[in-house]
């Protein structure tokens, strides 16, 4: 199949270098630009999509096009501020400098930081006054602690800011449909980020479940310590096993909750009990303590078979790129008002689920 893909992709790149031949000699730059956009297009919305990326570069090559010099220099490009350089903001911050074909829209002004760090690889630090009355930063990556996040978010729509926040974006409903209604009021997109979607290991439980009528299932995962002041109780810090399993298996309800703590002992253990809209019952654990690796482990069990845990299946590459594209993706307005809805509808459905949980344990104490 790959290699009908590649033959299919390299005859019509043939064909359109035939047809254009006259226009690249005189306009290389815009012929490039078409190519290389619509690669660039497909491969965020399909990974097939990927070759078209691949072979359309091989293709410039042929007339010395440089897909990066010439391709990605687009006349409106969104300065962009990064709130947080821990892991994730590192991240970000790296995937921005680099000549990756979403980055090419962006504009890496500098980083805020409570921290006195001066500056990153050459990045400059600003103050956060500064980020949010600069004319020239039009986006924040909020990828501080998630109890931070609401505030960080509120105060740069209120600029006039675009945001991208990493999950869970507020730590309480109502924050999140209040903060939307606030994005919405002033024309900006905000988005938050879901890795997990993007991960290997979800394609392939993607795949394995499409169709199948589901019995029972159970989600296990095992980390490290949490600090809850940060990060926020356990169902927001692990919302994105939550977003797994509505991803998978559609809206769920909750049936009932408890919360083991040992804090002393540094030790948590969330047990949730939870329904599809079929009745079929899900239970969720998150347990977390000193020792305790992260690990994920899944049970599935469908009228046709079991699925026990995920084999391995590849290296997760450019989680956050890939979720980068998707964000300059709605910055260009290359989004459907109803694809942009059911990720609302999705992402308050799970922060709603995390808030009742929570509002379950903290009644049984």
């Amino acid at each position: 199949m790959v290699e009908h893909l590649q033959e299919q992709v390299l005859a019509g790149l043939t064909s359109l270098q035939a047809t254009i031949s006259g226009t690249v000699s005189s306009h290389p730059d815009a012929v490039a630009s078409c190519v290389f956009w619509a690669g660039f297009q497909l491969a965020c919305r399909d990974p097939a999509g990927s070759f078209i990326l691949l072979f359309s570069a091989q293709w410039l090559q042929c007339f010395q096009t440089p897909p990066w010099s010439l391709v990605f220099q687009p006349e409106r490009k969104f300065g962009v501020v990064v709130v947080g350089v821990g892991r994730a903001g590192s991240v970000r911050m790296r995937d921005l400098r680099n000549p990756h074909p979403s980055s090419a829209f962006l504009n890496l002004i500098g980083f805020v930081s409570r921290r006195e760090l001066g500056s990153i690889d050459g990045v400059q630090q600003i103050s956060l006054e500064d980020a949010l009355s600069s004319q020239e930063v039009e986006v924040a990556y909020i990828c501080s602690e998630s109890s931070s996040h609401e505030d960080y978010i509120r105060q740069f729509l209120n600029a006039g800011k675009h945001v991208l926040v990493e999950y869970p974006m507020t730590l309480s409903l109502a924050a999140a449909q209040e903060l939307w209604e606030l994005a919405e009021q002033k024309g900006k997109v905000l988005h938050e980020e879901h890795v997990e979607l993007l991960m290997e290991e979800f394609a392939f439980l993607k795949k394995e479940v499409v169709g199948k009528d589901l019995l029972k299932g159970s989600l296990l995962f095992t980390a490290g310590p949490l600090e809850e002041e940060r990060f926020g109780f356990p169902a927001f810090s692990g919302i994105s096993r939550l977003t797994w399993l509505v991803s998978l298996f559609g809206e769920l309800s909750l049936v009932s909750a408890t919360l083991e703590e040992r804090k002393e002992d540094q030790y948590m253990k969330m047990t949730v009990c939870l329904e599809t809209e079929k009745k079929s019952p899900l239970s969720w654990i998150e347990e977390k303590g000193p020792g305790l690796k992260r690990n994920r482990y899944l049970s599935f069990h469908f009228k046709s078979g079991s699925l026990e845990n995920v084999p391995n299946v590849g290296v997760n590459k450019n989680i956050f790129l890939k979720d980068q594209n998707i964000f300059v993706q709605k910055l260009l307005g290359q989004f459907s008002e109803k694809e942009l809805a059911a990720e609302k509808k999705r992402i308050l459905h799970c922060l709603g689920l995390a808030e009742e949980i929570q509002k379950y344990c903290c009644s049984r104490k």
